[in-house]
């Protein structure tokens, strides 16, 4: 089992070579889905010898990166079927550095279509269970990353987030989830679904992992303008992290009806944890939190709306047979390619885009 990225570096340095902790890692991958319940958490996962690892601070680490971010020459599919055949020229920027550092790609792992959704229960490949309990799904749209590093395949994952996609799968799956905020990490080879919301970010086993992925994959990019030209937080600086006096704030908004009782009580043990370790807790108020949900969903799927309308059938992806016209291939194409979910979201998006509304 690959716990943690101090696991792996120490295991090399003991003597283990970079290509067996490799195999190792896909090998894992492929006893998620033995039995009558396959975890199914990967979309494609790397097959033969692993390449030369790069010196770096991450050397031999394996990793898995959600497939809505572009892994060069190998499938990105988003999952959805209207990508199916897709392979991209090119890797993402932070797929780039964490390479370069050292990390070797396993796989990329199954996730909602286009991101769209909250249980990786609505994707072209099927549904992703969670290793923890295969009844269960592991929260969305990151669920496959968030599986694969819950049954240690792999100690850290690339997720992506455009409303808590990777926050989310996260808690439902036990391990570590950042969302950076917004221009930390270059979006260069990340799939749009809504790009003023997007970000990449990391999931892993331990706080230190993900600060120390967050670091190599942060800076500015000049294949992405809304990259932050900022120095990267450094992972290291968390040894000398200290709650004491520090004043945590607990919306009052989100600890309202409905919460569920499970969940309040973990809250509860983690604010008693906090105030132990010298944190003063004090209740705030976020008044405008009710006008969330509503603003999301007017501006996600207007920019779903807008980024999906590449997918045609002409330019790359899965083509529908038979159409007899232009307008008869995208509406074949975009009929059976897109799923029920992406469907809702882009007709949801065209009529707010819509003149008068």
């Amino acid at each position: 089992m690959l716990g943690s990225i101090g696991a792996v570096r120490k295991a090399i340095a003991d003597g283990t070579e970079p290509a067996d902790v490799f195999a190792a890692s896909t090998a894992r991958a492929a006893r998620l889905d033995t039995g009558g319940q396959p975890v199914n958490a990967f979309i494609h996962v790397s097959a033969g010898e692993a390449g030369a690892a790069a010196p770096g601070l991450l050397e031999g680490v394996p990793i898995a990166v959600k497939d809505n971010i572009c892994t060069a020459g190998s499938p990105t599919t988003c999952g959805s079927r209207i990508m199916s055949g897709y392979r991209s020229p090119y890797a993402a920027t932070a797929v780039r550095r964490l390479t370069e550092a050292g990390c070797l790609v396993v796989g990329k792992t199954n996730m909602d279509e286009f991101a769209m959704g909250s249980s990786t229960e609505n994707s072209a490949f099927g549904p992703v269970r969670n290793p923890l309990d295969r009844d269960r799904v592991p929260g969305g749209s990151s669920g496959g990353s968030a599986a694969a590093v819950a049954a240690g395949v792999v100690p850290i994952a690339l997720g992506s987030s455009t409303g808590g996609s990777v926050r989310q799968p996260a808690a439902l799956c036990g391990v570590v989830g950042v969302k950076p905020t917004y221009g930390r990490v270059s979006r260069y080879g990340l799939v749009a679904f809504a790009s003023s919301l997007d970000q990449i970010g990391v999931l892993s086993r331990t706080v230190g992992d993900a600060a120390c992925a967050l670091e190599i994959m942060s800076g500015a990019d000049p294949y992405d303008a809304t990259s932050v030209d900022r120095p990267p937080p450094s992972a290291s600086a968390l040894d000398d992290v200290s709650l004491a006096g520090r004043v945590i704030g607990l919306p009052r908004e989100y600890f309202g009806p409905g919460m569920d009782e499970c969940v309040r009580a973990a809250c509860e043990r983690t604010i008693e944890q906090m105030r132990d370790a010298g944190a003063e807790i004090r209740e705030i108020s976020l008044p405008t939190s009710p006008q969330a949900i509503p603003c999301y969903y007017v501006l996600a799927p207007a920019e779903a709306s807008s980024n999906l309308a590449r997918f045609d059938g002409v330019r790359y992806g899965f083509r529908a047979p038979g159409a007899h016209d232009l307008d008869d291939l995208y509406s074949r194409t975009r009929g059976d390619g897109f799923g029920p979910e992406v469907k809702r979201r882009i007709m949801i998006g065209t009529y707010v885009l819509s003149a008068g509304y």
